[in-house]
């Protein structure tokens, strides 16, 4: 119990670190608008890759559809902010289209994760990128989404774009699927990605585990999607499509499956790195994909195992860290 209280209070200190060394930044004017405005999409990025993470890592199941997911949530809290809850105060319409968007995410999770989470593997790659496709397709001929022209008048106000709101949220989704993880039913997952037959045969339902992950990954990314949508103020169809997917999925890899720590650290390297690199003109992309490559090398190196095997490294990361 001691370990655990202690462990809780280290990650209340980083988190205060953090949030204060953010504040100073910005309040001292050390963060030029550029970098200012990659508070919001880190946060976005780290909600998706966290969340996907629980189904890629902890399960062990590829999905390529969680930009899917995004869109729902963002269409659904926009529509939500502009027509229902636009009269009420900015923090509780927030709220309300916040907890929307998550939760119709979250149904479609459920919709599609019945049927779909009886596949493994490419199959199951294949049909969750079919089902973001056909979202898009959808969402791209309906009027009341602004069809390929997008959906604008979303509104747009500071505590919408704050990036307190954004920070408090980014650690609730942390804290959220971390403490999922280490519950049973974490453990549960954990062990179906393990070995899925020998987990069926101790008792344990499979598909119901399996969509309970989904459903988790699908609402998050809805909450993070609402984010997006409240921040950049109009959203498109295109914004949403398979290559949004293969970029969270890209942070996952590259940050470690299993590993939300990884993903926290690879979502802020890989949304920051783009913009440091857009004085390099044309050799931009080129770099961008060097320092991917020099990411995944150091990933399998032996470098890696010998730091995380250090003693300081791991009294400042924690036994059995996430």
């Amino acid at each position: 119990m001691t370990k655990k209280k202690g462990k809780i209070i280290k990650n209340v200190i980083l988190i205060v670190v953090v949030y204060a060394l953010i504040t100073i930044l910005l309040k001292g004017g050390m963060l030029n608008r550029q970098y200012r405005s990659l508070l919001v999409p880190i946060g976005v990025n780290i909600m998706l890759a966290v969340s996907l993470n629980l189904v890629t890592g902890f399960l062990g199941e590829l999905s390529l559809g969680h930009a899917c997911f995004m869109s729902i949530g963002a269409y659904t809290s926009s529509l939500t902010s502009i027509y229902l809850v636009h009269s009420l105060p900015t923090p509780i319409g927030f709220a309300i289209s916040l907890l929307v968007g998550g939760i119709v995410a979250a149904v479609f999770g459920l919709l599609i994760g019945i049927p779909v989470l009886r596949l493994n593997g490419d199959y199951l790659a294949i049909v969750t990128l079919a089902f973001g496709e056909i979202v898009k397709s959808v969402i791209n001929v309906i009027g009341i989404t602004g069809g390929a022209k997008g959906l604008s008048k979303i509104p747009l106000r500071s505590d919408y774009n704050n990036y307190t709101l954004v920070f408090i949220l980014t650690v609730l989704t942390i804290v959220f699927i971390v403490n999922f993880v280490h519950s049973r039913d974490g453990r549960a997952i954990t062990a179906i990605r393990d070995n899925e037959i020998a987990t069926e045969s101790i008792g344990i339902k499979v598909s119901t585990y399996k969509i309970k992950a989904f459903v988790i990954a699908a609402f998050f990314a809805g909450v993070a999607g609402c984010v997006y949508a409240h921040n950049v103020g109009i959203i498109k169809p295109q914004t949403f499509d398979y290559n949004k997917s293969i970029e969270i999925l890209v942070i996952v890899v590259l940050g470690g499956m299993g590993s939300v720590t990884g993903s926290v650290i690879a979502a802020i390297v890989l949304t920051i790195l783009p913009e440091f690199l857009r004085g390099a003109d044309n050799l931009r992309m080129l770099l961008y994909a060097v320092v991917l490559i020099l990411i995944m090398i150091f990933n399998h190196s032996k470098i890696k195992e010998g730091l995380l095997n250090n003693k300081t490294t791991r009294k400042l990361l924690g036994k059995g860290e996430v």
